[in-house]
Order: C-alpha cells, then structure tokens, then sequence
C-alpha cells in the first residue's frame, strides 16, 4: 500500500488543537499500520509559526516546496480572521488537487475564501456558521452536524470534532478495527457520528435562572420516559402552563417541547450505540412509547431509522 501524504497547513495565530488532534490520529494509525500515511506540515515560507495559545510550532518545510498530498488539512483559529492573501491564492490552486481537502473548526473559512466551498454544504464552529453563511452566500452552511462531507470535501465543526473527522478517514482508510483502536488509545469515541448535533440539548439550551425552571430541565434529562408534557412539568415548577411555557423559552430559548424531544433523542441514541437493548425497549425507556414513534422522531431529525443508526454507529464489539 502507497504512502497517503497527509499535508496540514500552518499559519500565525492557528488554533494547537485543530492541528495536533487530527494529526495525532493520522501518526497513530501510521504506527499501527507503517506505510499507511506520510504526515506533513508547511507553512507559506517554511517558517515557524505561533498558534493562538503561545506555542511555537515548527513545519517541516514551506508551502511552494509541497507535492500535492493526497490529504490537505487546513486548520482553524483566530489566524483566519485576516489570511495572507498569498495562504487562500495557494489554496485556491492546490486544493483542488488534492484526493481530500478537509477543514477544521474556522479553517472553512479559508476555504470559502478561496472558493472551494462554493455550491458545497459544509459545516464550521457554531459561533462562526453566520458569517460563513453571511460571507459566502455560494456556501450551503450547516451550524448542527460536527463534520460533513460533500463528495471530496470534509469540513468539521469545533476544535475536537476535527478528532471526529480524522477517525472516520482512518476508518475508511484501513477499516473500523484500526479506527476503534485509535479510539481507545486516544480515549475517545469510536467516532460520533458526522451528523451528531455540536450541542447535546442541554448545551444548545441556555440554563435557566430561576431555580424551579432549573430543576425542570435537570428532571427532564434525568427521566425521559416520565410525563413530560406542559401541564406536567408546570406543575412541577408550580406554574400555570401558559406561564411556565412562556417562562421556559425566555429563559432557556426554546420551547419546552423541543426540549423535551431533543432529550429523548440523545438518550435513545445513546443507547442504541452503547447497549444491546431492542428498539422497543429503547423506546419505552425514552418515553416513545412505541418503536414507530421513535422511528419517525429518528427519520425526521437524523433522516435515518433506529435500526440502520445503530448498524452504522455502534461498534463491533460494545463495552
């Protein structure tokens, strides 16, 4: 098997992590299978370059001496708020070239201003998915999944989902052993699956200042399969539903409901990737009901059944 050339692009003021996660992957699977890939990093001029948190990072050589590699990575941080012309020049040419052009974190938006991202969906840091949509109409942006890939282009969401990304290239690379292997090595994942959402909805869903609308969400978390209608969770905050409902979604910008459905998903995803349990039972313990009632919860939010997310993302063996 060939050598695949895994190229990450420096520059001033990238974010460690972007870089150092996904090429922490690649080098692993280089030890567990040697000749598998040949990892590179260069900058513009081949000079070192300080990343956003103070440490020094030298490349192995510049941009103009690089062969086109079969994997360009192109990492994010603050350095991509003004590029170097010449950095998004040379990213307009040589991207194209590669077999896999993939971004991390705010690296989309170097490659939306060299135009490689036009017409494609992609994906980038939640924070920053409205000015990539704003900046780059041509770009169809995505703020919920933590990486996507549209034919040869891969872009992912924030700093760690870049881990995410890297291991589903290695699995496809070299196959899910050696993916799973990295994974326990790195004490991470498997991989989360691309279209996981980049919050869990207790991250998306902003705490609640009063105390009783606090103990509503950590209740709703905690029992999913109990009744979690408006009427019952006002009464356990001891408001009228027309003002828990109201209160709900002032306080933690969305509806209780959604809420609510955002919960149950999570947790029967959960379970489906961890646990043996059948759907019925899955459904049952996510307050479902029936196992036709998840299924349309799953197609519409994941466009997938429980059977075939399960069969894509759970690991061989489960632990």
């Amino acid at each position: 098997m060939a050598h695949r050339t895994v190229l990450f692009v420096l520059f001033d003021d990238v974010q460690s992590l972007d870089v150092t996660g996904p090429l922490e992957v690649f080098a692993g699977a280089e030890k567990h299978t040697p000749g598998t890939y040949r990892i590179r990093t260069a900058t513009l001029d081949g000079a070192p370059v300080r990343t956003s948190s103070g440490l020094t990072v030298v490349p192995d050589h510049s941009l103009t001496d690089t062969q086109d590699p079969h994997t360009l990575v192109v990492p994010g941080g603050n350095g991509t708020r003004n590029p170097d012309p010449a950095l998004t020049d040379w990213l307009r040419e040589h991207g194209p070239r590669a077999e896999r052009l993939v971004s991390v974190c705010t690296g989309a938006i170097l490659l939306a201003a060299a135009g490689l991202l036009d017409g494609r969906r992609a994906t980038t840091h939640w924070a920053y998915c409205d000015k990539l949509a704003r900046d780059h109409p041509a770009v169809e942006v995505d703020p919920d999944p933590i990486f996507v890939r549209d034919g040869h282009v891969a872009t992912s969401a924030g700093v760690t989902s870049g881990i995410d990304l890297a291991l589903a290239l290695v699995e496809e690379d070299l196959g899910r052993d050696v993916a799973l292997n990295l994974a326990r090595h790195l004490v991470v994942f498997l991989r989360r699956p691309g279209n996981q959402a980049q919050f869990s909805a207790q991250l998306a869903a902003q705490t609640a200042q009063r105390e009783p609308l606090r103990e509503v969400q950590r209740w709703i978390t905690e029992h999913p399969d109990d009744d979690l209608t408006v009427d019952s969770l006002a009464a356990r905050a001891t408001l009228s539903p027309r003002h828990f409902a109201r209160a709900f979604q002032s306080e933690t910008g969305m509806t209780p409901g959604r809420y609510v459905d955002r919960v149950r998903l999570e947790h029967a995803r959960r379970l489906l990737e961890d646990t043996h349990d059948g759907v019925e039972e899955i459904s049952r313990a996510c307050g479902y009901g029936t196992p036709e009632a998840m299924r349309r919860a799953f197609v519409k939010s994941l466009g997938t059944a429980p059977a075939e997310y399960r069969r894509r993302f759970r690991p061989t063996t489960v632990h």
